[in-house]
């Protein structure tokens, strides 16, 4: 497990050099005392490992900005992946207040390496909540969100090899009056594609409000033992009544998919075993080529937690994707 004992540690992402994993996730102190109080003091910190259970942290990769900046406030859940020319681009979410409201505005800017250890910052924002496509911040009783959530974005290639393409946590523009997709019903997954990583166009939504989400946080698309999924995370809190009053749990959810750009069936999304985690990932065995999941542990007694786990092996028990740790799987093949 990557645990901290100064900092808390929450949302992460990794990628694989070839030699090494790199963990990248957010932290904050522990001196805070409130939990809740670390989105707005979260920095990019960074480890790397050879087997995805041993870790050694390194350098932190980013700090906010000064203000004024779209990430003077705190930086956010991203990813990372290599350009052609060698170079690694990291995305990530910057977040600042919105002066009139107080209220957080969140955007999506990059930063680059050619080693994953010293990360420079490209100007910012390259991508924002439009109003036109996705939802821009407005304080009650026009709005119906706590934030202008437009974050987590996470970068694959194009499957035909035409640039790249990236989702996002976003929510989409407020329906006709009536509709009941016009409150928390809002979740879905954002979309831009770039030519060249630097450049981005806004594009419409990957999927259709209305599936039972307010929002689809940190999503990766997947292919775990030849099924294509969507990965996400939604806590309760954050899903429709109609939706809560199905018993669900909330955390992390699984679902089906036909490609890497969709289209998912949201609406039949199913959580999976563990209700204590929160922001899962799936990474690769280099060695092996199984899939292995990750995430940060939320909450156990009621309490906050904010450590990684190590990886879980993964299988599907039909329709349902079951963790079992990697450890007991090897025993059992043994």
């Amino acid at each position: 497990m990557f645990k901290l004992p100064e900092a808390w540690v929450w949302d992460f992402w990794t990628v694989d050099d070839g030699e090494q994993y790199h963990l990248f996730f957010l932290y904050a102190s522990r001196a805070l005392h409130d939990p809740h109080a670390r989105h707005y003091r979260a920095s990019v910190g960074h480890a790397v490992s050879h087997d995805l259970v041993k870790w050694e942290r390194v350098t932190d990769a980013l700090v906010r900005s000064d203000a004024p900046a779209f990430d003077d406030l705190a930086m956010w859940t991203g990813s990372t992946v290599r350009h052609p020319d060698g170079r690694w681009f990291m995305f990530y979410t910057g977040s600042t207040l919105i002066p009139e409201t107080g209220a957080n505005r969140q955007s999506i800017g990059y930063a680059v390496s050619t080693d994953l250890l010293e990360w420079h910052k490209a100007p910012g924002p390259v991508l924002q909540a439009d109003g036109q496509i996705y939802e821009t911040y407005a304080p009650p009783p026009e709005g119906n969100w706590h934030d202008e959530a437009f974050r987590d974005p996470w970068v694959l290639p194009d499957p035909e090899g035409d640039g790249w393409h990236m989702l996002i946590t976003a929510r989409s523009v407020p329906g006709p009056a009536g509709d009941p997709a016009d409150r928390v019903d809002r979740g879905v997954v954002g979309h831009a594609w770039s030519s060249d990583l630097e450049t981005w166009e806004l594009r419409p939504p990957l999927s259709t409000p209305g599936q039972g989400f307010g929002q689809l946080e940190v999503l990766q698309p997947f292919v775990v033992d030849g099924r294509q999924v969507l990965l996400f995370n939604c806590f309760v809190g954050d899903m429709p009544e109609a939706a809560r009053s199905r018993d669900v749990t909330g955390g992390v959810w699984i679902a089906q998919a036909e490609g890497p750009l969709g289209p998912y069936d949201i609406a039949g999304a199913q959580v999976i075993d563990d209700p204590s985690l929160y922001v899962g990932k799936f990474v690769t065995d280099r060695d092996t080529g199984e899939t292995k999941f990750l995430a940060f542990v939320h909450d156990r007694d009621g309490a906050f937690v904010g450590e990684i786990t190590d990886p879980y092996a993964v299988t599907w028990d039909g329709d349902r994707l079951a963790l079992m740790p990697a450890a007991d799987k090897a025993d059992v093949r043994a």
